[in-house]
């Protein structure tokens, strides 16, 4: 194992592997180093987005942090909207596929290099409505998977590395916690275990992998936007990634997703998924993940109203 060493993030004391990213550049990491690493397919796409020095509930930091060489894999489930509304803030409206059905997903990542050095994570989320935005679910679909620039509320996000869930939980807001998680994607399988809190499994994943297409940096970045609360108030989250390597299979066959016992199989439970309706996979690519920033959401509905 690498040698760690010790920092002081946010009033914990967390370990980080010694002469790593992190402990080299505290977030603001040289580019041209990065460059060097031949697991980098290339630092263009974070050139043109400068940091900026801010202060965050982790204390003074740089943002956007950067990944410079990820791995991802999305199964996207239709499940029924009241089982999705059971789960969400009363200040978030589901995204509906069509009236009584909403879109929920479960996501794989591998961040082979990144400015808090390496993890992976596994997410379950729920696609909703931009905050304090109208209109039919459909219409709202279509407007985001054109502009690619989808919305979400994460009711699970736990991770492997001590420092991306101190910054996870306290900076960003998410539901995070540390467990093992194990995520392998190459262009011919992507599989991925979630440990439980006994060592056993919480979740399982397999699947092969959809006939990747390549695009050169810059030419396809989506945008993920996701709501969390700070100090019970609501801030907004940005996710830019620089698509290199991917592709997508529209009612896949063969993806075993198995859910065992833990935190994360509950919360894929309680959203009562009815079928996988596609599979993403992407094999290579790069994400800048902004610091969350306030935001204004609806008043609560009382429960029973549709938004």
């Amino acid at each position: 194992m690498q040698p760690s060493v010790t920092v002081e993030l946010g009033g914990h004391s967390v370990e980080v592997p010694e002469g790593g990213l992190y402990d080299r550049f505290r977030m603001r990491t040289d580019l041209d180093v990065v460059a060097a690493d031949p697991r980098v397919p290339g630092v263009d796409f974070f050139r043109r987005l400068p940091k900026s020095r801010i202060d965050s509930p982790i204390g003074p930091t740089w943002t956007p942090n950067f990944y410079y060489r990820i791995a991802t894999a999305r199964v996207t489930m239709i499940a029924p909207t009241r089982a999705i509304r059971s789960r969400l803030p009363s200040e978030l409206a589901p995204l509906e596929l069509v009236p009584g059905v909403g879109l929920v997903s479960v996501m794989f990542f591998r961040y082979d290099v990144c400015d808090i050095d390496f993890y992976t994570e596994v997410g379950v989320g729920i696609a909703v409505k931009p905050a304090r935005h109208g209109g039919l679910g459909p219409a709202d679909l279509v407007t985001a998977l054109k502009n690619d620039h989808l919305h979400s509320y994460v009711l699970s996000l736990p991770v492997s590395s001590d420092i991306a869930q101190v910054r996870g939980h306290d900076g960003y807001g998410f539901p995070k916690w540390r467990t093992d998680i194990e995520v392998d994607i190459d262009d011919e399988h992507a599989t991925a275990r979630v440990a439980n809190e006994g060592g056993g499994t919480d979740v399982s994943f397999s699947a092969r992998t959809p006939r990747q297409v390549r695009r050169a940096s810059g030419e396809h970045v989506s945008n993920l936007t996701s709501y969390t609360t700070i100090d019970a108030a609501w801030h907004s989250t940005l996710s830019q990634t620089n698509v290199l390597a991917a592709g997508s299979a529209y009612l896949p066959r063969g993806v075993d997703l198995r859910l065992g016992d833990g935190r994360v199989a509950d919360d894929i439970r309680s959203l009562r998924p009815i079928r996988t309706i596609r599979l993403d996979v992407m094999t290579e690519g790069q994400n800048a993940l902004h610091l969350p920033v306030p935001t204004s959401v609806p008043n609560p509905a009382p429960r029973g109203e549709h938004s």
